[in-house]
C-alpha cells in the first residue's frame, strides 16, 4: 500500500494579511466572529467596534446571548505586553464584563500567569481568556485562521465551561440547566444552529442569528406556556417597531412558509418586539412531555431560521433607515 503523500504546514505572519490591526483585523473579526465564538463555546452578537470605555476604546464589545452577559475581544497583532493586560482589566471593569477575551500573535508566560491568577475568582465572576490567533497553510494553500487558547477560566474546557455550581441550584433551576443542555447540544451537534455549549439555571436561552439586533430564543413562558420566537433589539423602540413593520409586511408569505400563524407583537413596555409561537408546557412536566417540548423547540427554531433569516439583513436596513427620515409638520415643511 502507497503511503498517502501530505502536504507542509506553514505559518503566514499575520501582517501579510491584515497590514493594520485597527483598520483590518478587527473589522475582519467583526465579520467572523462566530469562529471565536466556536472556540470559546459561546453565541456571540456584535453590540459595537472599537467601543468607548473612559478615554480609551475597547476594540470589539460582543454578548454572549446564552447569558445575555458583555464580552470584550482586544486584538493584539504582536506579542502580549504590559500596557494591553492592564487595559483588559480596565475594559472588563468598565463595561461590567462577563468574559474578556486577549487575542494576540503570541503570548509571554508572565501574562498568560496574569490570566490564570485573574480566573482563580479573588471575588470575580468575570472570566479571562488568553487566545493566540495564526495564520496556517498547506503547501500553496491560502491561509487559514486558527484560535488556540493557551489561557481560560478555571472550569472552561473546550466543549464544557460551567458559570453556575450545582450545590447553587434550586430544583427548578436545575431542570431548566439541564433541558437547556441537551437542547443547545442537539441544535449544535445536529443542525450546526449554534456555538453555544452551555446551558443555564433560566427559564429561556438566545441564539444568534447572524444579523445584529435580531436573536432567536426557547422559552418557559409564564401561564404555562413554551414560546419560540424571533426577538427584536436593535437599539431604541422606533427601530424595533420598524423593524417589525418591515416583516410584518410580508407576513402572508411568512405564516404560509413558516407552517402555522405567529404572533406579531410591539411589546412597547419592553422596548423590544417579537415574532412568536406558543404551546402549552411546563418545566416540571413528565419526561415523556419534556422529550416532546424538546422536538418542537428545535421544529420551530429551524423554521424561524429558514423563514426569517433571509429576511433579516434587509428588515435591519428598514430600521436604521426609519429614524433618518425628515421630520414633516403639518403645513408639509420639514
Amino acid at each position: 500500500m502507497i503511503a498517502q503523500e501530505l502536504g507542509k504546514l506553514q505559518r503566514v505572519d499575520l501582517r501579510d494579511v491584515w497590514k493594520h490591526e485597527e483598520k483590518d483585523f478587527t473589522p475582519w473579526l467583526v465579520q467572523h466572529i462566530d469562529m471565536l465564538g466556536d472556540v470559546l463555546g459561546l453565541d456571540l452578537e456584535i453590540v459595537g467596534s472599537e467601543h468607548p470605555v473612559g478615554d480609551f476604546a475597547v476594540d470589539i464589545v460582543a454578548r454572549d446571548l446564552g447569558t445575555q452577559k458583555l464580552v470584550i475581544v482586544e486584538n493584539q497583532l504582536g506579542e502580549t505586553d504590559h500596557g494591553h493586560l492592564g487595559q483588559l482589566i480596565t475594559y472588563g471593569a468598565g463595561v461590567e464584563a462577563g468574559t474578556v477575551v486577549w487575542l494576540s500573535r503570541n503570548f509571554r508566560e508572565p501574562h498568560r500567569q496574569a490570566l490564570d491568577w485573574l480566573n482563580r475568582g479573588h471575588g470575580t465572576s468575570t472570566g479571562y481568556f488568553g487566545v493566540i490567533v495564526e495564520l496556517l497553510k498547506v503547501d500553496g494553500s491560502n491561509p487559514a485562521v486558527n484560535f488556540r487558547v493557551v489561557a481560560s477560566p478555571n472550569d472552561w474546557s473546550r466543549g464544557s465551561m460551567r458559570s453556575i455550581k450545582p450545590q447553587a441550584l434550586n430544583d427548578k433551576n436545575s431542570l431548566y440547566q439541564g433541558f437547556f443542555q441537551h437542547l443547545i447540544d442537539e441544535l449544535r451537534e445536529k443542525h450546526k444552529f449554534t456555538n453555544a455549549r452551555v446551558g443555564q439555571a433560566q427559564n429561556w436561552y438566545s441564539f444568534s442569528t447572524g444579523t445584529r439586533g435580531f436573536q432567536y430564543a426557547a422559552s418557559f413562558a409564564k401561564a404555562g406556556q413554551l414560546r419560540a420566537e424571533l426577538y427584536i433589539y436593535i437599539g431604541d423602540s422606533s427601530k424595533n417597531l420598524a423593524a417589525l413593520e418591515a416583516l410584518r409586511a410580508d407576513r402572508l408569505a411568512i405564516e404560509q412558509a413558516f407552517g402555522e400563524p405567529l404572533e406579531w407583537e410591539p411589546l412597547e413596555t419592553k422596548l423590544a418586539c417579537r415574532v412568536a409561537v406558543y404551546r402549552p408546557g411546563g418545566i416540571q412536566d413528565s419526561t415523556a412531555s419534556l422529550e416532546e417540548y424538546e422536538k418542537w423547540f428545535i421544529d420551530r427554531l429551524l423554521r424561524f431560521k429558514t423563514v426569517f433569516g433571509p429576511r433579516l439583513p434587509a428588515a435591519l436596513t428598514a430600521a436604521e433607515a426609519s429614524t433618518q427620515q425628515p421630520i414633516v409638520s403639518n403645513n408639509g415643511q420639514a
